[in-house]
């Protein structure tokens, strides 16, 4: 075991505490990767608030990169300095989801609790996510990790690893939008620009985007979308409907958890349309609407869980759009923090101004 800095949640809805937690070394088919950045996402927040319940103390933090420092038996394709983007998703390959191509619904289940983190004192401590990457290391299985060009700024490519992926692949892999479709993307946050940049990127004709702040609208603008709607108007569906030329969406991307967005989603929607459900409201947060409807017209409801993505393929791909100038990713982050700032950080995201904040490490004096 080794001793590594984290910010670990000892209560849910209290800041997170920075201390000293061990670190077991990587087991068959894991690696050790020393983190250069991580991500603040809305999931680690509601986490950490208890919105889903879990086991504490826990070490959330899930999108990062870093460099590898540590290869256990049996992992393949993976040296030791090596850059890599690190994701939460942890898939065994051979269940019927992975091996039907959905890795990021993996049936094979994982202890978070008894993983590779423990207290100073040795107790259980949650590796959330089966990454806790709110620390200065982590070790995830080799299935979680792409390597990337170690060019790449380590803090736009731990973006990569979730907001990203989630929201392109959203509208490529879980919409199949077709070039000329139109779609709507509620909320305007990290996720909701990947979602208009991967509609934009999958040829989408017109891309509304609606959010509850005009200035978030302007910036949807500069990622793809063409028309903007303000979400506090009444009934915006309906200008969502004439920004389209008078007809509702092929596509609906709900990037937001907030019950009002799905209640309305379906009312974006043209004839045998489709919402994308990513956004992720609280345990037991429900909605409404019409079945009627949604049958007589053809339209449906499907869930996207990190935009269906398959890492060793999307995320190469995502890369190279990145280094062609089609892919926008320094322009997503608002501020860099330490780990020593990653309450501030945390506020900040919550205040609803920020598209993503990152946690950088300072590596210096640090093998690897």
């Amino acid at each position: 075991m080794q001793t590594i800095k984290a910010a670990v949640c000892h209560e849910f809805g209290a800041p997170l505490v920075i201390e000293d937690v061990q670190l077991a070394p990587p087991g068959t088919g894991e690696v050790e990767v020393t983190l250069d950045a991580v991500a603040i996402c809305h999931s680690d927040i509601s986490f950490a608030e208890g919105a889903w319940g879990g086991h504490l103390p826990a070490v959330y933090g899930h999108e990062a990169a870093g460099v590898i420092t540590g290869v256990g038996t049996g992992v393949q394709g993976f040296s030791a300095g090596d850059s890599v983007v690190v994701t939460l998703i942890r898939s065994c390959g051979t269940c019927p989801s992975c091996a039907g191509g959905r890795p990021v619904i993996c049936e094979a289940p994982y202890d978070t609790v008894n993983g590779p983190l423990k207290t100073a004192s040795g107790e259980p401590l949650e590796q959330a996510m089966a990454c806790g990457a709110f620390a200065e290391k982590v070790v995830v299985d080799q299935r979680q990790i792409v390597k990337i060009p170690a060019e790449i700024g380590k803090d736009a490519a731990a973006l990569i690893s979730c907001g990203v992926i989630t929201g392109v692949g959203a509208a490529v892999n879980a919409a199949r939008l077709r070039a000329g479709q139109d779609v709507v993307v509620i909320g305007a946050g990290g996720v909701g620009l990947n979602a208009i940049q991967g509609a934009r990127i999958a040829g989408a004709r017109r891309i509304v985007a609606v959010d509850m702040k005009p200035d978030k609208l302007e910036t949807a603008k500069e990622f793809g979308a063409t028309h903007g709607v303000l979400a506090t108007e009444d009934k915006p569906w309906k200008a969502a409907h004439k920004a389209l030329g008078g007809r509702g969406a092929d596509a609906v991307l709900v990037t937001v958890g907030a019950i009002p967005a799905y209640d309305q989603a379906p009312r974006y929607l043209g004839r045998g349309g489709k919402a994308v459900l990513i956004g992720m409201p609280h345990s037991g947060a429900k909605a409404a609407y019409e079945p009627v409807v949604l049958a007589a017209v053809g339209q449906g409801l499907i869930g996207s869980k990190m935009g269906d993505a398959v890492i060793q393929r999307d995320i190469p791909w995502m890369v190279d759009l990145y280094q062609q100038d089609r892919l926008k990713l320094d322009e997503l982050i608002s501020g860099r923090w330490s780990l020593e700032q990653i309450n501030e950080a945390i506020a900040d995201t919550k205040s609803g101004n920020a598209k993503r904040n990152i946690i950088i490490f300072d590596r210096s004096g640090t093998a690897g």
